[in-house]
Order: structure tokens, then C-alpha cells, then sequence
């Protein structure tokens, strides 16, 4: 028996907003930062990553909103919702870096961009691991899931953070679309999963 299985329900859904609202600060402020940073050194990657926090504040956004009811149907479209975030992820990623590569865009360095997104990694990787563990506690796919979305930013950061210091030391411009991709296939897939699963249960469902 883990730790978390011997926790109230009533605690766990407490955790559950907790981390949302955690995440949805952490990102607002990221916002604010990284418009900032990728001005001042005309980033493409830190105008990404701000992106990415957008769409991280929305699938937040989603998760508050099904903590606050129950049932099978909330869950399911709070799954598609998540799933459309993810979309719009990847095809971002994937667009940007096609555009950069194409460009040969070169950005500036950004000791404030490199320093955020360092943080940033961190604080994402610890909350993801959060909403997975309260997630599985409390039987709710839309907090593990939207957990995923925390883990999709941490490993964006690291990318955005492996490319500032690329660019900044050995001038390697190219490593931050190659990241892109990576990134992009990861979110794809996914959806993929989210798509798989809201169909099974739908199925299941459905032969009840």
C-alpha cells in the first residue's frame, strides 16, 4: 500500500487544486518573463516556451473545472480538452521548428531566458510527478493526464534550456527546431493516447 492510499479523498482532491493552482501562478508569471526575454533577444524558442505555458495555464484551467464536479461525461470531455491542447502543441512545435530551420533564424543569447527556464524544469518536473501520484490516488485520468502536460513542459524547458546554452556557447542555432521536433512527436503521441482511451471507454460505455 502506497502513502497516498491511505489519504482522504476529500485531502487528495485539496492536493489536486493545490498543484492546478501552483501550475496555473507558475505559468502566468512565466508569461510575463519569457515575453520579456524573447524580445530583448528576438528567441524564437523563448516565444515558443511562452506558448507552451499558455497552453499548460489552459489545460489547468480544464483540470479546476473537473475536480469541481464528478461523473464519467465531465471526465471524458475534460480528456478531448486536454487532447486539444496537446494538438495545438504539437502542431506549433512543429511549425516553428520548419520555419526556423528554413530561416536559419539565429537568436541572441539570453542569460534570463536561461535562467527561467532552468527553474522552470525543475518546478514542472516536481509537479508533474504530483498530479500523476494524486491522480492515480483519486482514479481521475484528467489530473494524470494533464500531469502529462506538466511532464511535455518540463521536457520543453530542458530542450529550450539544451538550445539557450548551445546557441550561447558553441552557436549551434539549429539544436533549438531539432529539440521542436522531438517535442512535437512526444505530444502527438499523446493525443493518440487520449483519443485511444476516451474510445474505449466510450466503447465500454456503450456495451453496458
Amino acid at each position: 500500500m502506497s502513502a497516498t492510499d491511505s489519504v482522504p479523498r476529500h485531502r487528495l482532491l485539496r492536493r489536486g487544486f493545490v498543484l492546478e493552482y501552483v501550475t496555473l501562478g507558475w505559468n502566468v508569471l512565466g508569461i510575463v518573463i519569457l515575453a520579456v526575454a524573447a524580445i530583448r533577444a528576438r528567441s524564437v524558442a523563448l516565444a515558443g516556451f511562452g506558448l507552451d505555458s499558455l497552453i499548460e495555464i489552459g489545460a489547468s484551467v480544464v483540470v479546476v473545472w473537473e475536480l469541481s464536479g464528478a461523473g464519467a461525461t465531465r471526465q471524458r470531455r475534460g480528456l478531448r480538452l486536454i487532447g486539444a491542447a496537446f494538438t495545438a502543441l504539437a502542431a506549433y512545435l512543429a511549425v516553428q521548428s520548419t520555419v526556423v530551420l528554413a530561416e536559419g533564424f539565429r537568436p541572441g543569447h539570453s542569460p534570463a531566458g536561461i535562467g527561467w527556464t532552468a527553474v522552470t524544469a525543475a518546478v514542472m518536473f516536481a509537479l508533474a510527478a504530483g498530479k500523476a501520484r494524486t491522480g492515480a490516488a483519486l482514479g481521475n485520468p484528467v489530473l494524470a493526464t494533464e500531469g502529462r502536460v506538466t511532464l511535455v513542459d518540463g521536457i520543453l524547458a530542458v530542450a529550450v534550456l539544451t538550445a539557450l546554452l548551445l546557441n550561447a556557447t558553441l552557436g549551434w542555432w539549429w539544436a533549438d527546431p531539432l529539440a521542436g521536433y522531438v517535442l512535437a512527436g512526444y505530444a502527438a503521441r499523446e493525443v493518440r493516447t487520449i483519443w485511444l482511451d476516451t474510445r474505449a471507454e466510450h466503447d465500454d460505455v456503450g456495451a453496458r
